[in-house]
Formats: C-alpha cells, sequence, structure tokens
C-alpha cells in the first residue's frame, strides 16, 4: 500500500488557492493528473501553472458548485479532459459571517448554504455514478472543527459544516459496498486567505483562534493536504464516513 496515485484522476474544487491548492499541489505531487476547479478564474490558473512548474499535469475548469448544471459539468470535463475520474476533494466553501445567530442576514444563510451544503452535496451527486461506473472511487469532503462543536458568530457556518458530515456518513454507508470510499476533513483555524480575511475584520477573534489550538499555533495548507492525500490512498483503505480532525488538539478538550 502507498500514497502514490500514478494514472489517477482528481478533482479539487475551491483550488485556486489556500487548502485547495495545496492539495492540487500535493496530488499532481504524487502522480495524479488533476483539475483544478474554482470560480476564481486567475486562481485557478495560478494553481494549474504551478503544478505544471512542478512537472505535473493539470487543467481548470470553471465551476460554481452551487449550480447543478456547473457541478454536472465539471464532472463531464474531466472525463472528457481525462477519461476517469478516481478521486474528488470537495474543498469549495465560503465563510461571511460575523455577528450572533439573531443578528444574522437570510442572504448570507442562503449563500452560506449554497455553496457549502448543496455543493457538496451536487458535487457528489454527479461524481459518484463515475466512480460507480468505474468500480470505485474516493471522495473527500471538507468540513471544519466547526461542524464537530459550536462556534459563536459563525452559528450558519457551523450548521453548514455540520451538513457537510451528515451528507458524508449518508453517502459513505450508501456506497460503503461498492468500493467508494466517503471522508471528511475537519480542519482548525488553517493559515489561508479566509483566517487573514478573519483577522482584518475583528483581530480579537483572530487572537482566540490563535490562542486555542494546544500545539501553540495554527494550522499549514500542507497539513491538510496531507491528511486529504491520506484518505484517498490504499492506506486508508478501510476507512469510510469518519469526519478526521485536523485540529492541532482543539478537539481532545
Amino acid at each position: 500500500m502507498s500514497v502514490k496515485f500514478s494514472g489517477k484522476v482528481a478533482v479539487v474544487t475551491g483550488a485556486a488557492n489556500g487548502i485547495g491548492r495545496a492539495t492540487a499541489l500535493a496530488f499532481a505531487q504524487n502522480g495524479l493528473k488533476v483539475v483544478v476547479s474554482d470560480i476564481d478564474d486567475k486562481g485557478g490558473q495560478e494553481t494549474v501553472a504551478a503544478i505544471k512548474e512542478s512537472g505535473g499535469e493539470a487543467t481548470f475548469v470553471r465551476c460554481d458548485v452551487s449550480q447543478d448544471s456547473q457541478a454536472r459539468a465539471l464532472v463531464e470535463a474531466t472525463i472528457s479532459h481525462y477519461g476517469r475520474l478516481d478521486y474528488a476533494f470537495n474543498n469549495a466553501g465560503i465563510e461571511i459571517e460575523q455577528s450572533k445567530l439573531a443578528d444574522g442576514k437570510e442572504s448570507e444563510f442562503d449563500a452560506i448554504m449554497n455553496v457549502n451544503v448543496k455543493g457538496v452535496w451536487l458535487c457528489m451527486k454527479h461524481q459518484i455514478p463515475v466512480m460507480l461506473a468505474q468500480g470505485g472511487g474516493a471522495i473527500v469532503n471538507t468540513a471544519s472543527i466547526a461542524g464537530l462543536g459550536a462556534a459563536p458568530k459563525m452559528s450558519i457556518y457551523s450548521a453548514s459544516k455540520h451538513a457537510v458530515i451528515g451528507l458524508t456518513k449518508s453517502a459513505a454507508i450508501e456506497y460503503a459496498k461498492k468500493n467508494i470510499r466517503v471522508n471528511a476533513v475537519c480542519p482548525a483555524v488553517i493559515d489561508t486567505e479566509m483566517f487573514r480575511r478573519a483577522h482584518v475584520a475583528d483581530p480579537k477573534k483572530a487572537e482566540f483562534a490563535l490562542a486555542i489550538h494546544p500545539v501553540g499555533r495554527i494550522g499549514k495548507v500542507e497539513e491538510i493536504a496531507a491528511a486529504v492525500l491520506y484518505l484517498c490512498s490504499d492506506l486508508a483503505g478501510f476507512t469510510t464516513g469518519i469526519a478526521l480532525p485536523v485540529d492541532g488538539g482543539v478537539t481532545a478538550f
């Protein structure tokens, strides 16, 4: 067993930066052909360029995962370009809350749920039939430690990540005997553009985020990528339906 994926194909959504870009690069470095997807065309193309510069193979497909036609077109483009789909990292997500639940806006709720929940559901809806036809595959969805507990001033985001875990576990059981494994990765605070935006919007919130990790620091995007590679690899062949915290010890309390 190994983490090598020679000749296989992966789709990564939300791959224009952060965790998605790091994972796309890691996939490529381990022999995968990668379909990079995002609504950020510039960032997506930059990810593809970085993969090619390191000797990997990748292509960019623009996709708003909250739209059924685009989620379907992403899978169709993958098959058209590379002929197969073996792994999917459904990572696209947003976090735009900065207030307590009663002060939240309906527009925020709709936007977060459409991307974080509906987007994961739509991606799996179109990815799974292809994997069934091929005889198997592996899917990893990005949840969060906010999906494992409370997240003050992020109640909608937290609810969306709880929902991602629910989708993950249900799909894992439904397709367990079809050689399709479905897992979720649950990061704590990671050094991404999303974290930096939160730091600017609410410095005290950012300081709290830095302090909650028992290891004494926030996480690196490469550390989440490593967890995703593991969950996709043969090393995790007996692992399905889990929500794996990669959190510097936060959920150990």
